[in-house]
């Protein structure tokens, strides 16, 4: 294969990222983006370079639905970083004739261009692990994407988090900022094993951990 200049460059922000952002390259994922998609991937390494979060939204309510994925979107969409759906059909029958269709799944990646899939995790409920990577995997069996990132928290913010003290719910009663961000939410420790054990089937993943150097100072 010959290696061009955009494959260097790529390969490039690729390292500088992954030196920001906890990073695991599962199934070779890093050199699929790097030798197949370098357009991809570059704009994928300028949007995460650029992406910064402030303690003002950390601290902030909504979870999911915070500033937090906002921004990504504001970087990624006019990239034309599209949202994709697919539905997959099961059906029974000797011919079409006879065919029923027995179950409808639909699947849906939040950031899809040409054959490389992206998704943001911040802060939802860790089962939606399994809903990501089984889109991931359906996805690559289906011959839609060949690789795909993943973006989460990194667990080691956990310590970050401690530092910001309480505030006073609705309720008045004070809690731990650190509480918005559980055990049970979605951050590496949460997506590593489901990767080892093949949730996302054959589909190659880069998975990225949000550092505290992710994190505006001040």
């Amino acid at each position: 294969m010959e290696i061009t200049d955009k494959n260097k460059e790529a390969a490039s922000a690729l390292k500088e990222i992954c030196s920001v952002y906890e990073s695991v390259d599962h199934r070779h994922a890093i050199d699929i983006l790097v030798y197949s998609f370098p357009t991809e991937t570059l704009e994928i390494c300028n949007a995460l370079s650029k992406f910064r979060i402030t303690k003002e939204d950390i601290k902030a309510a909504g979870g999911n639905e915070s500033q937090i994925p906002k921004k990504i979107s504001e970087l990624l969409r006019p990239l034309e970083w599209k949202e994709v759906k697919l539905s997959a059909k099961q059906s029974v029958g000797e011919d079409k004739e006879d065919e029923k269709i027995v179950s409808v799944e639909t699947h849906k990646i939040d950031y899809v261009k040409g054959r490389v899939a992206f998704d943001l995790e911040w802060n939802a409920k860790d089962q939606t692990f399994d809903r990501d990577l089984y889109a991931f995997r359906t996805f690559f069996e289906f011959n839609r994407i060949s690789v795909g990132i993943l973006v989460t928290r990194s667990t080691k913010l956990e310590e970050y988090f401690k530092k910001l003290g309480t505030y006073t719910d609705r309720y008045g009663t004070p809690r731990e900022y650190k509480a918005k961000y559980g055990a049970s939410t979605t951050h590496m420790s949460k997506l590593i094993p489901r990767l080892s054990s093949n949730r996302g089937g054959g589909c190659p993943i880069l998975a990225l951990g949000i550092t505290e150097e992710i994190i505006e100072k001040g």
